[in-house]
């Protein structure tokens, strides 16, 4: 009971305090929502909005969480909130699922906002919509996992959001986004294949426009060993930076 009661607090001062700050808000909110109208605007009718879909969400999903963790996690440690938190009687593990988790909602959130957009335009009944929202919190978790890894590091919300930067607008070509997979140069495509967003992006391609590189189940196991393996290097990193 005590170990829920801490995990809601945590999550709720999470959202309230940090949601409207404004790095969150020019890097998690505006940017791209200017991207996604940028993008739906040059589009070439209604078959270039439905291309466009998939990335237009996952970039919305991998900006909106990543800049939260970069604003809390930083903001935290700057004030030394997050080292009271290390010593709160609950496990590394519970810490990390609470900081993450009010991320992934703000990432998921993220995520229809260009969906809004698109319905004035398109047609959006035949879009797979479990396996969207499926595809979608699997982006948000792996994403927020990586968000986290990168704000451990930092210890400004400035050094935070460049470091993030630095990641997140190569995966914007990389991971099939806005360029398909195919098309990207050789030496490229092995980088591609190793970041989790490629396989988000693949799943939100076929549940969208019913293309994709690899089946829904391959990608889902692919995402899955990325959220163990992002899990683990992060409960790592708050362990050998901030409690050893």
């Amino acid at each position: 009971m005590k170990t829920m009661i801490a995990f809601w607090s945590i999550l709720k001062k999470d959202i309230l305090n940090y949601y409207l700050k404004p790095p969150n808000i020019s890097w998690g909110i505006i940017f791209p929502l200017s991207w996604t109208l940028m993008q739906l605007m040059r589009s070439e009718g209604n078959l270039g909005i439905v291309e466009l879909l998939p990335g237009l969400m996952a970039m919305s999903v991998l900006f909106g969480t990543t800049s939260m963790l970069a604003v809390t996690i930083t903001f935290e440690r700057k004030g030394r909130s997050f080292d009271r938190l290390l010593l709160a009687p609950i496990s590394i593990s519970i810490l990390v699922v609470a900081k993450i988790l009010g991320a992934i909602l703000f990432g998921i959130i993220n995520a229809f906002i260009p969906v809004i957009f698109a319905a004035f335009f398109i047609d959006l009944s035949r879009i797979n919509w479990g396996l969207t929202i499926v595809a979608i919190i699997f982006i948000a978790v792996t994403s927020a996992l990586m968000g986290l890894l990168i704000a451990v590091s930092a210890k400004e919300v400035f050094e935070a959001q460049t470091l993030s930067n630095f990641f997140r607008f190569p995966m914007l070509f990389l991971c099939g986004l806005f360029v398909p997979l195919d098309k990207l140069p050789v030496v490229l495509k092995p980088l591609s294949f190793i970041l989790p967003l490629t396989y988000g992006t693949d799943i939100l391609n076929g549940s969208v426009t019913g293309n994709s590189v690899f089946s829904a189940i391959i990608n889902f196991v692919v995402m899955l060993a990325f959220v163990i393996l992002l899990f683990y290097l992060c409960q790592r990193n708050i362990k050998k930076k901030w409690i050893l």
